[in-house]
């Protein structure tokens, strides 16, 4: 049994948004996606951390979802900024069951286990973002999402799954920081930065929190392992 993390797979099975266009680092990066998932195991768990599918409803992303649930072991998504055909968890569940998905779930202001560990997170906010139409609120939003999701964990040892970074050299999101901070978060692994932009991520401790970019290209197409 291990657990995985990787976000940004950017599929597009029915749409025309191959990620291919954006250089050499994206070469071939489907079936690099298969060949590293094939060596998932049915007991492993793999957290999808936003960005998953360009379909813009549930029906364009029918075929990623399907590409997914094929290779074994469960997965929990969490939602991205791109992520458009993302809806209520009630419907997507509702969706999943009804197309026959077996090994798809969400992490969505709630968590889910992985032996001692809780797995929290949600979208999260970021620099792009500010100045748009409501973005206060939104803002609002996600920090009220993540602690709903903090506090699920009940006590237990807690791994926290972000789309965007809470922090980036030359930038920070305090609000998220100090909710990592105040429930003991161990891990905190979070995707969106691609290309130059992954030159000014952060990783390492802060304040007791571990921080790890976890985007598809930056770990070559193959998820990262956090435990046993």
């Amino acid at each position: 049994m291990a657990l995985y993390a990787m976000g940004d797979l950017h599929l597009s099975f029915s749409v025309n948004k191959s990620m291919e266009v954006f250089g050499p680092a994206w070469s071939g990066y489907v079936e690099r996606i298969r060949e590293s998932l094939s060596a998932l195991r049915p007991e492993d768990t793999l957290i999808l951390a936003g960005d998953t599918s360009w379909g813009m409803t549930m029906e364009e992303a029918e075929a990623d979802f399907r590409f997914l649930d094929a290779f074994p072991g469960r997965k929990l998504l969490v939602k991205g900024n791109h992520d458009y055909w993302w809806g209520t968890v009630s419907k997507m569940r509702r969706f999943f069951t009804e197309k026959g998905f077996t090994t798809l779930d969400f992490i969505h202001n709630n968590c889910a286990f992985y032996g001692e560990y809780a797995l929290c997170g949600t979208r999260g906010w970021f620099m792009e973002e500010e100045g748009k139409p409501d973005d206060e609120k939104v803002l609002r939003r996600e920090i009220q999402r993540l602690e709903t999701s903090l506090k699920a964990a009940d006590g237990r040892p807690i791994l926290c799954f972000l789309h965007y970074p809470p922090l980036y050299m030359g930038y920070e999101r305090p609000e998220i920081l100090n909710l990592l901070e105040r429930y003991a978060v161990r891990r905190c692994c979070y995707g969106h930065l691609h290309g130059y932009a992954i030159q000014r991520r952060i990783e390492g401790f802060r304040n007791g929190v571990e921080y790890s970019l976890i985007s598809a290209d930056y770990l070559g197409f193959a998820p990262a392992p956090l435990c046993d």
